[in-house]
């Protein structure tokens, strides 16, 4: 889906072939995610959707999954969030990567999470699934870049066990859109969401950020979310 992949470890497997088998997995699980979702590929199965050639009725499980999580997301955002778009020619075509990027990241990072005595931290565009072996371990700090200026940071999160994900302009531009008005959010930067998985902290960052002006208020009713808000101005807002 065009998005760099990292992944660091620390404790007991971290460099040995224990963990390269780990991640091997992890990889062979993002590809396949890749081969599904992504519209850059014209065989993918979204891609063949948007072409007229695949039926939602006829999907793969995973696909379906992820078109229920979407419309969870959709109804909990008031409809602000929707990877469903009318295409050029009248047709409803998907643009699944506001959902699909974190559930391939917390599907793959189960294969690390697993490891014995070892801390594991996957990253998939800026988006983060984070564990410690011992719970009270010592945390990974993530840092949330300033979207005004992305060689500094607006904050660090210290982060055992859950996920961290950021919705923002300052990589890919004016790329998230409000569904309800079909134009993107003013007033807000970016949006980071900190939460138990990163399907949960990935979709709300986004539905968050196209809320535009209501991101801080439709994010605090959010059950299990922490996060930092970051306005156009250069203002900023946290969410405990």
């Amino acid at each position: 889906m065009g998005l760099p992949v990292s992944v660091a470890l620390r404790g007991r497997h971290a460099g040995d072939e224990v963990a390269r088998a780990a991640w091997r997995r992890a990889q062979a699980d993002l590809r396949a995610a890749d081969a599904m979702f992504s519209r850059y590929r014209v065989d993918s199965w979204v891609s063949r959707h948007n072409a007229g050639l695949a039926d939602p009725a006829d999907a793969p499980p995973e696909v379906r999954e992820v078109l229920a999580l979407a419309e969870a997301a959709r109804t909990a955002s008031g409809g602000a969030f929707d990877v469903r778009r009318p295409g050029p020619d009248g047709r409803t075509v998907l643009d699944t990567d506001g959902v699909v990027k974190g559930w391939a990241v917390h599907r793959a990072a189960r294969h690390l999470t697993a490891l014995p005595g070892t801390d594991a931290c996957l990253g998939g565009g800026g988006d983060l699934v984070c564990w410690t072996a011992d719970p009270e371990g010592e945390p990974w700090l993530i840092g949330i870049e300033d979207p005004h200026d992305p060689t500094r940071l607006v904050a660090q999160v210290p982060c055992r066990r859950g996920a961290v994900a950021t919705s923002g302009t300052a990589h890919r531009g004016q790329h998230v859109v409000d569904a309800r008005t079909g134009r993107p959010p003013s007033g807000v930067a970016s949006v980071t969401v900190v939460a138990p998985d990163l399907v949960a902290a990935d979709v709300d960052a986004t539905a968050a950020f196209a809320h535009g002006p209501g991101a801080l208020s439709w994010l605090r009713t959010r059950p299990d979310r922490g996060g930092l808000v970051v306005w156009a101005d250069g203002g900023t807002d946290l969410v405990r």
